[in-house]
């Protein structure tokens, strides 16, 4: 059902935790129905130096936020900013087609960190 790139991040996931005095937090999802994801990031001269995920819900969701964090780290805020679902999901050699919207609560979530890091810089 999964591919071994989704098991490998899932039983082993990249930068799992919480950045004390986060530059950007976002959540995604809905903890009530399932899978709920939350980066953090800390951003120096407009790249994410750091981004951490806490995540409640299933493998695929696990291994996406997993995923987008190691897609993210080193970027450019708008680099970031341009990881999309199908990015998260084809880098984990693909999902089923059940577990899709999982791929997409890493991305959402990156995106929402750095819109709260970039509100907060106004």
């Amino acid at each position: 059902m999964y591919s071994k790139k989704v098991m490998d991040h899932f039983a082993n996931p990249r930068n799992v935790g919480e950045i004390e005095s986060p530059d950007g937090v976002g959540s995604v999802g809905n903890p009530a129905d399932g899978d709920l994801v939350t980066i953090y990031i800390k951003i120096e001269k407009n790249v994410i130096k750091d981004i951490r995920f806490k995540v409640k819900g299933c493998p695929a969701a696990i291994a996406s936020a997993s995923m987008t964090t190691e897609l993210a780290k080193g970027k450019t805020l708008e680099e970031g900013l341009k990881i999309t679902r199908e990015d998260v999901a084809r880098e984990l050699d693909g999902l089923p087609e059940k577990k899709n919207e999982c791929s997409n609560l890493g991305a959402a979530a990156l995106h929402a960190a750095i819109k709260n890091y970039l509100n907060k810089q106004k």
